[in-house]
């Protein structure tokens, strides 16, 4: 009976060790990555107006926050980097678009914006990334995930080229 109840307390010391390590890690993780705050746009009339005043173009982030698979990870290796801070706040208007599928993340004024504003560009592939000017005018999109190295040629040329 004795050796019973030193395997379970044994098991039980080695899970909860296991467990408090990668907890540990989680929480370290998102440490950092909440350290980057972007400047992004609450709306997309705000945005606008912003872009025509610094002379900036909008990078439009639609993205399904809760369920897109390719969206966490984006958001996660390229968002929340240094690099693409300084990128964007010298060079970028920013704007997300979220389409969440749990009603409690966005306010439903901001999801009835936010489908308006899907509807507009006709997006239907999230992650899309999308660049447009002070007037709404698309620019230049790309859509799904890639490599995140290969964001930054295509943000820097639509960059030069506004």
């Amino acid at each position: 009976m004795k050796k019973i109840v030193y395997t379970f307390i044994i098991y039980l010391f080695t899970t909860q060790v296991y467990f408090a390590q990668d907890e540990g890690a989680y929480i370290q993780k998102s440490v950092q990555a909440s350290e980057i705050k972007l400047n992004w746009m609450p709306t997309y009339k705000e945005a606008l107006k912003k872009s025509k005043k610094q002379k900036k173009p909008i990078l439009i982030y639609f993205t399904g926050s809760d369920w897109c698979g390719p969206c966490k990870i984006l958001d996660k290796n390229l968002f929340h980097t240094e690099k693409f801070k300084n990128l964007a706040d010298k060079n970028l208007i920013l704007l997300e678009i979220d389409i969440p599928r749990r009603l409690d993340i966005i306010s439903p004024i901001k999801m009835i914006e936010n489908k308006s504003i899907q509807k507009k560009y006709k997006v239907n592939a999230f992650p899309t990334l999308m660049i447009v000017n002070h007037r709404g005018k698309k620019l230049a999109e790309k859509k799904g995930y890639v490599i995140v190295d290969y964001y930054y040629p295509f943000l820097q040329s639509e960059i030069d080229d506004y």
